[in-house]
């Protein structure tokens, strides 16, 4: 049987509403499939706190504090679920919820894209990592495809010398794969020329460029732009991915992706306001 359920005490932990989200997404254990296998040990929902604790607070997994489960055991189904897919799957899911609860397609047509260079530590390889000569940055870079709202539609991890409209092709074409519905992509300058023209031929997909107002000095809120903006903050308020500490480019893009699905979970489960604390009371007269 799982061990007896923890006391929640970190800021990261889930909320019962919150768990009843991703639960029912994740795969059948493995004692209770055809092939068979010993019961899991400890909870899962203990197993995704633990997770959540190292994405919200950027500690090392050997720094996992005593009351989660091992540390090996959190990393091991870190590193199973998102090497099968799991974690993708639950993000995509969240997406589709909160689109169909505003009212909207659960497939977005409309996407926007945009990249973001970030120091890699001493336990990033040279071989997938980079020097991102405009931005002056050693370290990788994040290519983070967005819907109309904000939220995640796919997350790329390069070396940080890749040129944004280079690694675009490949983010296009598995965006047209995974996402044929789509139509147009917005984007910066740093995605326009040639990349344009062949989006258009090989993808039949139109790509949009946003451009500075000329003259314009400073910081600047740009149509559309501001977005895919919005949501490398989100990315950026989990402090493991605040720079870049994983060897692997895919476990850098599960920590980006464990960071939104938090915020989403948050946002499904966060209760509205009452009417009544917004109503501004008339006073008396006389």
């Amino acid at each position: 049987m799982p061990a007896a359920s923890r006391r929640r005490r970190y800021p990261s932990d889930t909320s019962v509403a919150e768990w009843a989200l991703p639960e029912p997404l994740l795969p059948l254990p493995a004692c209770q499939t055809k092939t068979g296998g010993h019961p899991e040990k400890w909870p899962r929902r203990e197993i995704v706190d633990g997770i959540r604790y190292i994405v919200d607070n950027g500690a090392k997994w050997r720094a996992l504090p005593a009351d989660f489960p091992p540390w090996e055991t959190v990393y091991g189904f870190f590193w199973r679920w998102n090497r099968a897919g799991v974690v993708t799957y639950i993000r995509d899911q969240l997406r589709r919820r909160i689109r169909t609860g505003k009212g909207r397609c659960p497939h977005p047509a409309t996407l926007i894209v945009d990249s973001q260079s970030v120091k890699g530590a001493s336990t990033v390889g040279r071989n997938s990592r980079g020097y991102d000569a405009a931005k002056k940055i050693n370290g990788r870079k994040r290519h983070i495809t967005v819907d109309t709202l904000g939220l995640p539609v796919m997350i790329t991890v390069t070396p940080a010398d890749i040129q944004d409209r280079d690694a675009a092709r490949d983010v296009f074409w598995r965006l047209r794969l995974t996402q044929p519905q789509i139509t147009q992509v917005w984007a910066d300058r740093g995605y326009a020329g040639e990349l344009v023209d062949w989006a258009r031929e090989r993808l039949w997909l139109t790509l949009r460029i946003v451009s500075r107002p000329k003259g314009v000095k400073g910081f600047v809120v740009l149509p559309r732009r501001w977005k895919v903006e919005r949501t490398i903050g989100w990315c950026m308020n989990a402090r493991r991915n605040a720079r870049d500490y994983e060897r692997l480019p895919q476990h850098s893009e599960a920590h980006l992706n464990w960071a939104l699905i938090t915020m989403m979970t948050r946002r499904l489960t966060r209760k509205s306001p009452r009417a009544s604390q917004w109503t501004r009371k008339t006073p008396a007269v006389g």
